[in-house]
């Protein structure tokens, strides 16, 4: 009895929730250009990559791309609704980067994003913010403004968060295109690589609250 006991207990260690096919995770990233791929092949684009590395791992996740280039924090709240379906299990939100470069107040952004994880939470569906920072050009009042919005948001709803989605890939031209801005594949590459633990801390929670 105690053996059969254990063998339970290491099947369910040994296979997590999400590598129970009959448990998909579906994920939204909802985002703008950054992460909906601009300038790249369908296949290159963050989604699609991050979800192939997940599923080289063993596991099960179905991810929709729902970004949209240009978006600003609140264009992705004004179509938050229809972006993330019903069913969705968790939202990565990449959202800022326009904001930041227009100069955009960092107090509608804030507003726009706390709606967001708000109306998410709501829904029960699970939230992971990633990061933005504000370019140097708009001074350091506004960069100590906008800068924190995210780790304020990420405690006050207790969401995890990756700090700046951008991380090792900003400002290296060789991961960049032309234009500076918008990640090469190679830097989707890093990205995703650099994303990859936290994302999978996310699913394992998401997981742990669907058993």
């Amino acid at each position: 009895m105690h053996i059969a006991v254990l063998m339970l207990a290491f099947m369910t260690i040994a296979n997590p929730a999400w590598a129970d096919a009959s448990k998909s995770i579906k994920l939204v990233v909802l985002g703008d250009s950054l992460s909906a791929g601009l300038g790249l092949p369908a296949q290159d684009a963050f989604p699609a990559k991050l979800k192939k590395s997940l599923q080289d791992k063993g596991i099960d996740v179905d991810i929709t791309n729902a970004g949209v280039s240009g978006d600003t924090t609140s264009g992705g709240r004004d179509r938050l609704d229809w972006s993330v379906p019903d069913g969705t299990d968790g939202v990565i939100v990449e959202l800022g980067a326009n904001d930041a470069l227009r100069g955009i107040d960092p107090d509608l952004a804030r507003a726009a994003l706390t709606d967001i994880v708000q109306r998410l939470k709501a829904r029960r569906i699970a939230v992971m913010l990633c990061g933005m920072l504000a370019p140097p050009n708009y001074g350091a009042e506004y960069a100590t403004r906008f800068n924190s919005i995210y780790p304020d948001l990420a405690k006050k709803f207790d969401v995890p968060l990756y700090p700046f989605f951008l991380e090792g890939v900003a400002a290296d031209a060789k991961l960049n295109q032309a234009d500076g801005i918008h990640p090469t594949a190679a830097g989707v590459d890093i990205i995703v690589g650099n994303l990859m633990p936290a994302v999978e801390a996310f699913l394992g929670t998401i997981a742990e609250q669907r058993r």
